[in-house]
């Protein structure tokens, strides 16, 4: 219930008609209140951090976020979980985007430079800046590695340089960094799912981006040389 209509009406316009009215000058994001348009650009354009999580890296603006990153990451509550495969989430939003990107394959949101889609605006915002404008601020400060993601770094240094990978298959001896690294290699060594298929060759894939190597390297006459 709501105390006013205008407040109802506002409830309806977000929620069950999704306008977001306020568009980013800088990157595709949309957002409903002009607050989290403010928020948006000091986040991700201003790299503000007003909290700063004592155990990791993490950085955000808000006091909220901070300990949801906390439950989530460092206390591992996520209560949220997908019906459909193992993954769990700390946040409803986030386990409704996982089902509709990863399970329905509703990808609306295209790159005006190549076939790359997604689900989220942040996501094609961070692919046309890393991808299409080279822009990888996160810099390893031990090789020469540099990516557009802290978590991809992260990831990075868990992996080649602290040899961290205590995700282990339990078919084989292959270790992995992370939980969707190991899942993915399951699937595609172990269960033989490859879902991506060339449209030209009809080759089959385990993942996109081979499946964008090999139509880059193949049909345009390159020599191919593909690592399944």
């Amino acid at each position: 219930k709501y105390s006013t209509r205008s407040n109802l009406k506002q409830h309806i316009e977000l929620v069950h008609e999704n306008k977001k009215p306020f568009m980013c000058e800088i990157c595709n994001y949309r957002c409903s209140k002009k607050g989290n348009m403010k928020q948006h650009i000091e986040a991700v354009h201003e790299r503000k951090r007003s909290f700063n999580c004592e155990l990791c890296n993490f950085g955000c603006l808000s006091k909220t976020h901070m300990n949801r990153h906390s439950a989530s990451v460092h206390g591992g509550k996520k209560p949220f979980k997908c019906e459909i495969c193992d993954n769990r989430f700390a946040q409803k939003g986030s386990l409704k985007r996982h089902v509709a990107s990863v399970h329905e394959r509703n990808k609306p949101i295209k790159c005006d430079f190549c076939d790359y889609s997604c689900s989220q605006n942040r996501d094609i915002s961070c692919h046309v800046a890393s991808v299409h404008g080279g822009h990888k601020p996160y810099k390893c400060a031990i090789c020469d590695y540099n990516c557009s993601q802290r978590s991809n770094m992260k990831q990075h240094m868990a992996s080649v340089h602290e040899k961290k990978k205590p995700y282990k298959c339990n078919i084989c001896d292959n270790s992995f960094a992370v939980m969707n690294a190991l899942k993915k290699h399951i699937a595609s060594v172990h269960e033989g799912i490859k879902p991506f298929i060339c449209e030209i060759c009809d080759k089959d894939f385990s993942r996109v981006e081979i499946l964008n190597r090999h139509a880059s390297l193949v049909h345009q006459g390159k020599k191919c040389y593909i690592k399944i």
